[in-house]
């Protein structure tokens, strides 16, 4: 409903009187308010744009039909840049309009006609309330579309992880997403949930929300049938990851290893993505799972990165050290586990206990675990056949 019931003269008189009632409002805010101090000085010249374009389209809005629906308080707030919509909050706008208002019914008495008085402070409260509805609007809008963008922007940044081409435009504009971590780093992959695409935005905002409970960091976004997601300032990687599983699809889950920052996050995110593409050769994976176990099956699917890092991690080491080489061999061959492994190797129990433990020490593999041993069995399988490679060469 407009305010057509304040009779003409008073509706002049307010005319002739807003440019002194905009300059009380915004003096009013100044001294009342301290957020108005810290803001720029154009910054404070579109908020006395706003008082000013406020009290000229209250004089129109009271001139307006009765339930016009042409007319709309919220238009005000164009007098100023959306972008002041960055500088200062709702709740500080809402001041604003609120101390507009203050000001305009101080002064009611001494412009309206004591007849007219009670019909325009009834018009200034209604005014109020309709321009507290707008400004609503403008901010809903304004979140809206700075929603959109950081969704943009942030598939731009993981895109650019996953591609392994992340320089410092791309930190530029994962600090504008709020990233803020400068070490440890991880990327995750899972499958995406079974979710239509438009709730995809729902799944994305879940991650950011349980991360943000555990103080992460956090990129994600779904790729495909997959989610991916990179944390920074991680803590408990394990934990970490274990706490965001309820957003994934069904199946393995797998993390990268730890780099120092997100310029090295495509190392993490290539082991991850590695991991989960051949997770399906060990049925029985622990979820999460982490891409340095998955090695010998990412060896087995043709990755030249994972049969060098295990030929540089169990075959190496235990080459140089050939008992030991031969207790894991015969161990493995062996079906009477640490007795028969003894009576093959014609030495005590204890020995090959002790073998073992030394196996474990400098792999960091048990070979009493069957997917540790898996690995020991691949790894030590490469490292002979490039032994006969070499030899065949020479």
């Amino acid at each position: 409903m407009a305010g057509s019931r304040v009779p003409a003269r008073t509706r002049d008189a307010v005319r002739r009187r807003s440019g002194q009632l905009a300059t009380a409002a915004t003096r009013s805010i100044e001294q009342t308010y301290g957020w108005y101090g810290e803001l720029t000085a154009q910054e404070r010249s579109w908020v006395a744009q706003i008082a000013q374009a406020g009290i000229a389209d209250f004089v129109a809005w009271m001139a307006s039909p009765p339930d016009d629906g042409r007319h709309h308080p919220e238009a005000i707030f164009g007098a100023a840049p959306r972008a002041l919509t960055r500088s200062i909050s709702l709740a500080q706008t809402l001041d604003l309009v609120r101390e507009v208002v203050d000001v305009v019914e101080t002064h009611v008495e001494t412009i309206a006609r004591p007849g007219d008085v009670p019909a325009l402070r009834d018009a200034v409260l209604r005014y109020s309330r309709e321009v507290a509805f707008g400004a609503a609007q403008v901010y809903a809008e304004a979140a809206e579309q700075r929603g959109a963008w950081d969704a943009r922007l942030e598939s731009l940044v993981l895109d650019a992880v996953l591609r392994g081409e992340v320089d410092e435009s791309i930190r530029s504009q994962a600090t504008a997403l709020g990233w803020s971590a400068t070490s440890s780093v991880a990327v995750v992959v899972g499958a995406s949930p079974a979710v239509s695409v438009d709730d995809f935005e729902g799944v994305v905002s879940g991650l950011h929300r349980s991360a943000a409970r555990r103080g992460l960091m956090i990129i994600a976004g779904v790729q495909g049938r997959r989610l991916v997601v990179v944390l920074g300032q991680v803590n408990d990687l394990a934990g970490d990851v274990d706490s965001l599983l309820e957003h994934f699809g069904d199946g393995p889950v797998v993390h990268g290893h730890l780099v120092e920052d997100l310029v090295a996050a495509p190392l993490s995110a290539g082991a991850a993505l590695a991991g989960h593409d051949v997770a399906s050769g060990w049925p029985r994976c622990p979820r999460p799972v982490s891409a340095a176990d998955l090695l010998p099956e990412r060896a087995l699917a043709g990755e030249e990165w994972a049969r060098l890092e295990l030929l540089s991690t169990v075959w190496e080491p235990l080459q140089s050290q050939p008992a030991l080489l031969e207790t894991a061999e015969q161990h493995l061959d062996t079906r009477s586990g640490l007795e028969g492994t003894a009576r093959a190797l014609f030495v005590h129990v204890n020995t090959v206990r002790y073998r073992i433990a030394r196996i474990g020490d400098l792999t960091g593999l048990d070979l009493a675990d069957p997917h540790d041993a898996f690995t020991v069995r691949v790894a030590l399988t490469l490292g002979r056949l490039l032994e006969v490679s070499s030899k065949s060469t020479r």
